[in-house]
């Protein structure tokens, strides 16, 4: 059956923005740590966070780090996220889970061609399940079979896996992945976690997203053109957790 992606944030640094500013004064204090954290747990980081992403000093950033678990992605999406390799993922493995009756994800451009149009693609992914269910047979079942019947199966088989990155790579992650040239459905997982960041570490991820929400779009000539409606949809997303 069809199923559509959700992410959720399920673990995360304690006090993330405390972690990032103890990392960073560190550097430049004569305190001893005991005293260092005892003033930086009682302080309000808001302003210094403020700075350090004006000032782009970011490695204090990779302190904190934010834990997801990913569902109702296809295996096309899995093929885009591991691109960005300062992070962790652990995924569900066709190899010991089989894929009998797979869910599968539906493009919104072929649900918008109607009711036809989603029958034919169901009656295709059907098919593939047919063909990889008639290959696990024929290959005597069990993990060796699920290892090589698993290459009938199509890009849009679902996929689940726990994805962490730290605060820094999640920014650039958020600028590429938020952007509207990026592909439909990793831009929906990205939207959905920085939401979701944003609640629990607001000062750290303020102002994160597409490029076009600090200046110009880099895109040039690809650009979408929606900088103004990218803006609005951020400031909606502000208001909503506000």
């Amino acid at each position: 059956m069809t199923v559509t992606a959700k992410a959720k944030l399920i673990r995360y640094t304690e006090n993330p923005e405390g972690t990032i500013a103890l990392a960073s004064k560190l550097c430049y204090s004569s305190l001893g740590m005991e005293e260092l954290i005892e003033r930086i747990e009682g302080a309000d980081n808001a302003k210094f966070i403020r700075m350090l992403k004006t000032m782009n000093h970011l490695s204090p950033f990779e302190h904190a780090s934010f834990t997801f678990s990913v569902e109702g992605v296809s295996r096309a999406f899995l093929a885009q996220v591991t691109r960005h390799r300062i992070a962790s993922f652990s995924v569900r493995s066709q190899r010991y889970v089989g894929e009998g009756d797979f869910n599968y994800i539906l493009p919104p451009a072929i649900a918008d061609l109607g009711d036809g149009a989603i029958e034919e693609y169901t009656k295709q992914m059907e098919t593939m399940a047919g063909w990889y269910t008639a290959w696990q047979q024929r290959l005597g079942g069990g993990e060796k079979a699920n290892e090589d019947a698993r290459f009938v199966l199509p890009n849009a088989c679902e996929t689940k896996m726990i994805m962490t990155m730290n605060a820094r790579e999640l920014m650039h992650f958020f600028e590429l992945r938020c952007c509207n040239r990026a592909q439909w459905e990793i831009r929906d997982v990205a939207w959905q976690m920085l939401t979701q960041a944003l609640e629990v570490a607001p000062d750290v991820f303020d102002g994160c997203g597409p490029a076009c929400l600090r200046g110009a779009c880099p895109e040039g000539k690809k650009t979408c053109g929606k900088a103004s409606e990218v803006k609005k949809r951020y400031e909606r997303l502000k208001e909503c957790l506000h």
